[in-house]
């Protein structure tokens, strides 16, 4: 996805405008404009050239973004997202107010409440219009940003917000001077009666008004809008600037940037780990909460990973950089949050399409407002004033938001848990899961064997079978020899020498140590060698299997001389997670290529509702496209052998400790690798569509009850009618409003299960279980 700046945009009508320039451009397979952050992500295989000349055509302008170099600087992108709008609508604000209170004071306090003028006004009608005329001519001036957008809209064909605020003030101020000059002719006249009444028909400081509300309401806006990225930017400000890397013995500090692949760096406690790395010498533990949201510091040694942006508590350490500029893990997170902002949710569209036709329809019941009151015989004032409301009331910029904004808090709340939605897309769906899949190695279970029963037989200690075992499969690669061997390593148990060490067929080892022939392997393997293997000791082979455990049988000289059981434990929080999501209402299966009894028999620790074992690597996405003819499916994974289930299921979600390709396929990152962030990412998602529901109900209804309202069309059920400035008011507060309220993503406690609902289950629906764990 090629990304690019966007400037000139007012509210949702100026992006569905780019947004449908774009997307007529020959070869360009999807776009997606972000009002939020004034940016547009474009798929397809038109050039950078034709789609910047598309937007300049229809009246904004476009640059492409570089994407790669902002991720490899860390600086130059949180300077991308520094809210640079906030402060030069203050000052517009600022300069507003200066000039509206002394225009307030003559239009509204003397003229209501017969507050006392100067004399050069007292009694000079004509001169309290100029002083009001030139008050708001300066008030129009400073806000000229309205009028050069809107009309410049108009120009293009391409009417925005602006265009609805420049028009009304526009209207205000000319039918204003009209009045003036009618007054001036009522002087020459001495009609003192007409000049009373002109002076009640100026609409100056309606003009002066809006324009300063409508300021007040885009300065709130664009402090709360500023606020949405604020974990991001918390993270941006994590990045070290520099690096101490090492140049034979010397330590030379050099900027981030120049670190290559391969330097060693130096990290002292207190320090931010510059790149990505491997720890070369010494040890520390390392404080992550920054990529992960883990608050507990990690231990790290020799050979253990370190990631750019994470903080050295304790130790000294030396580093070997492995991954640089854009290829660290924080520029990847950096990218995600970035191509999210960058993408449209689904629930986005409806907004998006009445936003396309927003504009043109007000002015058009704006004028048609103008007309009927004119027919049913109101002054040209009364019906200006309408005309005028209308056009001011109207927020095209909520409904915009509405979506947007929620979904980046969403974002930044995931960011700060170590959950990354990669699409806005995914970070809707993601709430809809009916059915999570569970791959069960490294997911569920930690990934690594360990030893669970040292298990000797008569006359043998368990000191001699550790002996046996440890010598047997220390010269072997495989993962349970290397359980085996770490038991024996934390037992300080003897290693024998051992000679014509062999690897058998079967899954069995054999090997001569001290003139003895001792092996080891299943239990086929070995009853292939022994003399017997007893009813006690089969059954007692069964029962960790049926335990989930794989129990390897040793022989000495042929004669059985003990059992060592290992497994892949479950990881502590699994069952805990597991529990949260059927709680959620969610149906939770396990696919494994286990045999069926290993499988059923880590299922029930860990508590899922199916067992789907036996599954080849290859036939992992068979299984997914089979549940999702069931409910929305959201595949739970880690390992290269994931990445085409991720792909196929409805939402993917990757372990974050897992491989490259089981991450680049999925939708979701889990950077912690806990399946309690599964149900974390699930309970964000569906905060942000209720929050976006909200947003969106409340754009709708604010439009629907407000033009009307400001029409007239209450007057003769209720006498209810707006004045032109309150309806800048509730415009200039309605954008604020829909921002607010996505804020408030910022307290939702993502591990908090005391507010999940249940949904309708997938069984509900008919779904029909491959294997039911009792």
């Amino acid at each position: 996805m090629e990304q690019y700046n966007v400037t000139g945009m007012s509210c949702a009508a100026c992006q569905a405008r780019v947004e449908k320039a774009v997307s007529a451009v020959e070869g360009v397979s999807n776009c997606a404009v972000s009002l939020l952050t004034n940016s547009m992500g474009v798929e397809g295989s038109a050039s950078s050239d034709e789609i910047i000349k598309a937007v300049e055509a229809a009246g904004y302008g476009a640059s492409l973004k570089n994407v790669k170099t902002k991720t490899a600087n860390a600086g130059s992108f949180e300077n991308e997202l520094k809210d640079t709008e906030t402060p030069k609508l203050k000052k517009r604000l600022i300069a507003s107010i200066i000039f509206l209170i002394p225009l307030m004071y003559v239009s509204m306090g003397h003229m209501l409440w017969d507050w006392p003028l100067p004399g050069f006004l007292d009694g000079n009608h004509v001169a309290m219009g100029l002083y009001q005329l030139l008050l708001s001519g300066f008030i129009l001036v400073i806000n000229q940003k309205f009028f050069i957008s809107g009309f410049k809209g108009i120009v293009n064909r391409t009417p925005n917000m602006d265009t609805l605020v420049a028009l009304g003030a526009t209207a205000s101020y000319v039918y204003s001077v009209a009045v003036l000059f009618a007054m001036t002719a009522a002087v020459l006249a001495g009609d003192e009666e007409l000049i009373k009444q002109l002076m009640n028909s100026f609409y100056f400081e309606t003009a002066a008004t809006i324009l300063t509300l409508i300021t007040v309401g885009k300065t709130l806006e664009a402090g709360s809008k500023g606020k949405t990225t604020d974990a991001l930017k918390a993270l941006m400000k994590l990045a070290p600037k520099t690096a101490v890397i090492l140049d034979g013995d010397k330590e030379k500090t050099v900027g981030i940037d120049e670190v290559n692949v391969g330097d060693r760096f130096v990290v002292r406690p207190g320090d931010s780990i510059p790149v990505d790395g491997i720890v070369a010498e010494g040890e520390s533990a390392v404080n992550e909460a920054a990529l992960t949201g883990e608050s507990l510091p990690v231990e790290k040694q020799v050979g253990d990973k370190v990631s750019a942006a994470t903080i050295n508590t304790s130790g000294y350490m030396i580093c070997e950089a492995t991954r640089v500029g854009e290829d660290t893990t924080l520029a990847g997170i950096i990218r995600m949050v970035s191509d999210a902002a960058a993408t449209k949710a689904p629930i986005a569209k409806i907004a998006d399409r009445v936003s396309g036709v927003f504009v043109p329809v007000v002015i058009g019941i704006s004028f048609v407002t103008f007309v009927i009151w004119l027919i049913v015989g109101q002054t040209f004032g009364y019906a200006i004033a309408r005309a005028v409301s209308v056009l001011v009331i109207s927020c095209p910029c909520a409904l915009g938001l509405a979506t947007p904004v929620a979904i980046m808090v969403g974002n930044g709340v995931g960011a700060k848990s170590g959950i990354l939605f990669k699409t806005a897309e995914s970070q809707e769906l993601t709430g809809r899961t009916q059915i999570v899949a569970l791959d069960k190695t490294g997911t569920i279970t930690t990934g690594i064997m360990r030893v669970t029963d040292v298990i000797p037989m008569e006359g043998i200690s368990r000191e001699e079978l550790l002996s046996f075992a440890y010598s047997l499969e220390a010269k072997s690669e495989h993962p349970i020899s290397k359980a085996i061997v770490e038991h024996a390593e934390a037992d300080n148990t003897k290693l024998q020498d051992t000679t014509e060490f062999e690897t058998l067929p079967g899954n069995g080892l054999r090997a001569k140590t001290g003139g003895a022939v001792i092996a080891g392997g299943n239990t086929g393997f070995i009853s292939g060698l022994v003399k017997k293997i007893g009813d006690e000791q089969k059954t007692l082979t069964d029962n960790l299997a049926s335990q989930g455990k794989t129990p390897i049988l040793f022989a000495k000289d042929n004669e059985l001389i003990g059992m060592i059981a290992v497994a892949d434990t479950i990881k502590d929080d699994s069952a805990k997670a597991i529990a949260q999501l059927k709680n959620m209402g969610l149906h939770v299966a396990m696919l494994t290529g286990d045999n069926e009894i290993t499988a059923n028999a880590i299922a029930k620790q860990a508590g899922v509702d199916e067992v789907i074992a036996g599954v080849e690597p290859s036939g992992k996405e068979n299984v997914i496209r089979q549940l999702m003819e069931k409910g929305k499916v959201a595949m739970v994974g880690d390992g290269i052998n994931d990445a085409p289930s991720l792909t196929r299921a409805d939402i993917g979600i990757a372990i974050g400790a897992g491989t490259d390709v089981a991450i680049d396929a999925a939708d979701v990152v889990l950077m912690k690798g806990s399946l309690l962030d599964v149900a974390a990412a699930i309970r964000i998602s569906k905060a942000t569509i209720r929050n976006i529901h909200e947003n969106l109900f409340w754009a709708f209804f604010y439009n629907v009850i407000g033009i009307p309202l400001a029409a007239g069309c209450y007057v003769v059920l209720f006498g209810w009618t707006m004045n032109p400035v309150f309806g800048a008011a509730a415009m200039g507060l309605s954008s604020f409003c829909v921002v607010s309220n996505a804020l408030r993503l910022n307290l939702l406690k993502v591990y908090d299960t005391k507010k999940d609902k249940r949904i309708k289950k997938a069984e509900d629906a008919g779904y029909e279980y491959v294997g039911i764990v009792s």
